[in-house]
C-alpha cells in the first residue's frame, strides 16, 4: 500500500511507501469507523506520526477530532468492550482510553491564545488547520486521516481517505533535513509557551537533529521567558535529555542558547579554564559532559533491557555523572608546587546535591541519597589505584558503597577522559585489579552491607549497661576491627573482641 501526501497550499499529492504494518492497525481502523458513524473528522497526529516515518517505536497515539474528542473516546471505549478503561478530563476537553497496554489520547481540534505571564493557553474549539498551527514543531504537526472519505462527508465535501497525510509545514522535509523548526514565528511560539524552548533542545538531543537557525536564535532571544516555567516541568525535560543517547548535545545547546545559567547555574559555573604561571586546568564543564556521555554509552544497552525501575536507576546514575565534579569551582585553589588543586571537591559536591535537588524539584528521597553517595565516593577508587591497594581500604569502600559498588566503579571508569591512551589503559587495568580484590574480599568476608555481628541489646545485657554512647563505641570498634582485617566477620570473634575491649577498659 502507498501513502498519499498532501499540503494545504499549494495542493499537491505524492505517493510514498511506508511501514504498512503500523498504519494498517486494526485499532486505528476501528477508531476511524467510530468517527465515521458519529460524523466526526478524525486524525492521528503528533509524535506517533513523526515516529512512523523515523521507524521508531512510539507508545503515544494522539487522536485529534474536529468536534468532541470525548464523544469519540466514549464510543471507542464501548467498542473495545470489557477491560477498556476510559478517563475523561472535561476541563481540558480530553479523554484517554486504555486496554491491554494500548493507550489512546483523544482531544478536540482547538485554537489557543496566551497571556504574557502564563504558558497556560486560553483554548477554544477550532479547525484541524488551527490545531496544526498551534503545534510546537513542524515534525509534530503532521496528521494522518483515519476516516473513510467515501462514507463521511463534512459540509457536503469529501474528507481525506484513511492513510492520507496533511503536512502543512513540510514536516516530512524537516525529518529528511534532520532539523527542529517551529510551524509559525518562533519568537511567538517560544514567548507564548517558553517550555517549548526546552522541548526543542530535548527533541534535537533525542533524535540527533539540529535546531533550525531561526529557531536557535529565537530561543536565545526569548531565554528569559523560561522563568515563568515551573521547576518540575524543566526537570522533566532535563531527565529526558539525560536518558538520550548523547545527553551532552542537549547541555551544549542549553549553554549556547543561554538557557543553562538560568536553569542550572551550578553546572554553568564549571565552564572555563584559568591559567596561572603558564599552568591551566581542564575545562570541567566539557570534562563532565564527556563523563556523562561515557556513562550513557556504558548504560545504553541496560536501558533497552530494563523496565521502568531499571531505567530509573540508570537516570540517577547519569545524574551522578553530571554532578560528580560540581564541587570543583568552590574547591579550586592555586598551589605553587602542585598547580591547580580541587581538594575535597567530592565532599563539597556531595553537600551541594540536596540543595540542587531541592531547587530543581527533583526527588529528595533515596534517589537523591544515591546521587549524593556516588558524588562523595567517586574519588575513592581512584585514590586506591594511585596507592597500594590494601585489603582494609577495599573493605571500607565495599562497606560504604554497599549494593551500589558496581555503579560506582562504572562511574569511575567513565571518569577516565585522558587523551593519553597509555594512561587510560593503565587506569582501566588498575580498576580491574581493584574489582578483583573486591570479589575476593566479598567472597571471604561478606562485607557489603554488613552489620556488626553483636547487636547493641546484647552488649547492654553482657555488661549490664543502660543505653549510652559506650554501646555505640563498642559496636563501632567491632566494625572497624572487621574492616581492618583484625578479626573475621563472625559472631564468636566479634563477641570475644568486645569482651577484650571491655576488660581493658575496666582494668
Amino acid at each position: 500500500m502507498s501513502f498519499f501526501f498532501c499540503t494545504f497550499a499549494p495542493a499537491k499529492v505524492v505517493t510514498m511507501v511506508v511501514d504498512n504494518a503500523k498504519i494498517e492497525n486494526p485499532v486505528l481502523h476501528m477508531v476511524g469507523e467510530m468517527a465515521d458513524q458519529l460524523g466526526l473528522e478524525c486524525y492521528v497526529i503528533g509524535g506517533w506520526v513523526r515516529d512512523l516515518f523515523l521507524h521508531r517505536d512510539s507508545d503515544d497515539i494522539d487522536i485529534v477530532v474536529v468536534g468532541s474528542g470525548i464523544t469519540l473516546a466514549e464510543a471507542v471505549a464501548k467498542k473495545l468492550g470489557k477491560g477498556a478503561h476510559l478517563a475523561v478530563f472535561k476541563t481540558y476537553g480530553t479523554a484517554q482510553v486504555k486496554k491491554n497496554g494500548l493507550e489512546l489520547e483523544f482531544v478536540g481540534a482547538r485554537r489557543e491564545s496566551y497571556t504574557r505571564d502564563s504558558r497556560n493557553p486560553i483554548v477554544e474549539d477550532g479547525t484541524l488547520k488551527e490545531d496544526q498551527d498551534r503545534r510546537d514543531f513542524t515534525i509534530n504537526a503532521m496528521a494522518i486521516c483515519l476516516n473513510n472519505g467515501e462514507r463521511l462527508k463534512v459540509k457536503g465535501e469529501r474528507v481525506l481517505q484513511y492513510g492520507e497525510l496533511l503536512d502543512p509545514f513540510d514536516g516530512i522535509g524537516d525529518l529528511e533535513r534532520c532539523i527542529i523548526r517551529t510551524p509559525l514565528d518562533p519568537d511567538i511560539t517560544f514567548s507564548d509557551d517558553p517550555l517549548r524552548m526546552m522541548r526543542a533542545i530535548r527533541f534535537a538531543t533525542q533524535l540527533g537533529f539540529n535546531l533550525d537557525g531561526e529557531t536557535f536564535d529565537a530561543i536565545a532571544r526569548n531565554k528569559e521567558r523560561i522563568h515563568i516555567i515551573t521547576r518540575e516541568r524543566i526537570a522533566e525535560e532535563l531527565n529526558k535529555i539525560m536518558l538520550s543517547r548523547r545527553p551532552s548535545e542537549g547541555f551544549i545547546l542549553l549553554d549556547k542558547t543561554g538557557l543553562l545559567p538560568l536553569i542550572f547555574p551550578e553546572l554553568a559555573a564549571l565552564k572555563g579554564i584559568e591559567v596561572k604561571d603558564g599552568r591551566g586546568h581542564k575545562d570541567v564543564f566539557y570534562h563532565t559532559l564527556k563523563v556523562l556521555d561515557n556513562v550513557s554509552e556504558l548504560t545504553s544497552e541496560r536501558i533497552k533491557e530494563l523496565k521502568n525501575e531499571g531505567k530509573d536507576r540508570v537516570l540517577w546514575l547519569r545524574w551522578a555523572a553530571l554532578l560528580h565534579d560540581i564541587g570543583k569551582p568552590k574547591s579550586k585553589a592555586w598551589d605553587a608546587q602542585a598547580g591547580w588543586t580541587f581538594r575535597n571537591h567530592n565532599y563539597i559536591g556531595a553537600k551541594m546535591v540536596p540543595k540542587i535537588f531541592a531547587k530543581m524539584k527533583l526527588p529528595l528521597n533515596e534517589k537523591m541519597e544515591y546521587v549524593k553517595k556516588m558524588v562523595d565516593l567517586h574519588m575513592r577508587p581512584i585514590n586506591l589505584i594511585e596507592e597500594t591497594v590494601t585489603d582494609s581500604a577495599v573493605r571500607r569502600l565495599l562497606f560504604e558503597a554497599g549494593n551500589d559498588i558496581e555503579d560506582l566503579m562504572l562511574l569511575c571508569d567513565a571518569d577516565i577522559t585522558s587523551r593519553n591512551e597509555e594512561k587510560k589503559a593503565r587506569f582501566h587495568h588498575n580498576y580491574q585489579l581493584v574489582r578483583q580484590k573486591m570479589v575476593e574480599l566479598e567472597e571471604r568476608d561478606r562485607i557489603r552491607n554488613f552489620q556488626p555481628p553483636v547487636k547493641g541489646d546484647e552488649i547492654m545485657e553482657m555488661f549490664h549497661l543502660e543505653p549510652c554512647s559506650l554501646v555505640g563505641e563498642l559496636k563501632a570498634a567491632v566494625k572497624d576491627a572487621i574492616l581492618d582485617g583484625i578479626i573475621p566477620n563472625e559472631y564468636e570473634a566479634a563477641k570475644a573482641y568486645i569482651i577484650e575491649l571491655w576488660q581493658k577498659r575496666t582494668q
